[in-house]
């Protein structure tokens, strides 16, 4: 099987769409042999930062001489994105290997290439995985080992119709990935702080917690620098500079946060801003658009290919409840060519949307 057909055969499994559980997972890597029990795992979950968080921990591991894998989601480029050794992306030959041998299944796409990630890091036999959870903890596909050291990054409302409505549902599933006697690290979350405590306490788990620093950054930083003390590692966790996390495309600054919490967090680092906007309708659009769109002079609200998108319509008649000059242009790249036009300045509001126009900003 070459890559082209081993890729659309396992995103054509994204017609399953997401379906928390650990039943269906557990089946795929008992034919695996359990590579996920062979393995030593490190994993994030959280609302915002998962992915800093991770890369961080990962190039410390790999400059302390560690073969380190790296399981991160959502790709941008490369779908292989998703599973790298020591920052290599695992390779087309064996993706598809993988995927012709268990594409037999009832496995979601998610499913699916979380159990070809710990298979192939087993193969390879690396020194850590570092894990990020897909959504929530408690019933992610990523949540099958026996041990490990657990991460909890900033928890935000979000994913509120499989995770919960309130801050500690949130919590409570995020702290599914805490196992009996290990260590789990926590990220400054004082509305939800005493869900972990229990979980913690009730599994004899040691809980570390970071101190609260009032930038976002330093925080998610933290946590990879106290995984790394808890190794007994003398590394320097540093900032991985991500794609999408506010980044910067020459002049051009793109966040993919799409929830609350990323809003506070982006608002305040923006002013009269040129902007082109998709966000997932399943998202809190009003709330984020309440705090970015106020920040903008021009918004052209537009829509990605999927089917989770906002309409740019409805996106566009949301947004002029917060900034009086608003366009709605359905294709992602005429939106982005058309507020090149008139000095574009910011792209937020989605991963899915930097994926879809990364050509037409570079």
């Amino acid at each position: 099987m070459n890559y082209d057909n081993a890729l659309n055969l396992i995103l054509q499994k994204q017609s399953l769409g997401i379906k928390p559980g650990l039943t269906r997972i557990y089946e795929l890597l008992n034919k695996m042999d359990n590579p996920q029990n062979k393995l030593n795992i490190i994993h994030i979950a959280g609302t915002n930062g998962k992915g800093t968080t991770a890369a961080a921990l990962s190039n410390a591991l790999i400059k302390s001489g560690r073969k380190v894998g790296l399981f991160t989601s959502p790709w941008i480029e490369d779908y292989r994105e998703q599973i790298k050794i020591n920052g290599k992306m695992i390779s087309k030959e064996k993706f598809s290997s993988y995927v012709e041998k268990y594409i037999d299944c009832d496995a979601t796409e998610f499913e699916l290439v979380t159990a070809i990630m710990y298979k192939y890091f087993s193969d390879e036999k690396v020194d850590f995985a570092v894990v990020e959870c897909g959504m929530g903890g408690k019933g992610d596909a990523t949540n099958v080992e026996k041990k490990n050291i657990s991460i909890i990054t900033s928890v935000a409302i979000d994913h509120t119709a499989f995770l919960g409505n309130t801050i500690e549902e949130i919590a409570a599933e995020k702290s599914g990935i805490i196992k009996p006697d290990s260590t789990c690290i926590l990220y400054p979350n004082p509305k939800c702080e005493s869900v972990f405590e229990k979980v913690c306490n009730d599994n004899n788990a040691k809980l570390v917690k970071i101190n609260d620093f009032k930038n976002v950054l330093k925080n998610d930083i933290a946590c990879s620098q106290a995984a790394l003390d808890e190794l007994g590692i003398e590394a320097k966790a540093e900032n991985p500079n991500l794609p999408a996390r506010q980044s910067k495309v020459g002049n051009i600054l793109v966040d993919g946060g799409h929830n609350v919490d990323a809003a506070c967090a982006l608002a305040p680092k923006i002013y009269n801003e040129v902007a082109v906007i998709a966000m997932m309708k399943d998202k809190n659009v009003d709330a984020y658009l309440s705090l970015i769109a106020p920040k903008c002079k021009t918004i052209y609200a537009t829509q990605v290919d999927n089917n989770r998108s906002m309409s740019a319509n409805e996106l566009a008649d949301i947004a002029k409840k917060y900034c009086d000059n608003v366009f709605s242009i359905d294709k992602a790249e005429k939106a982005i060519a058309l507020a090149k036009q008139n000095n574009l300045s910011l792209v937020c509001g989605s991963f899915y949307l930097f994926r879809q126009i990364r050509k037409e900003l570079i």
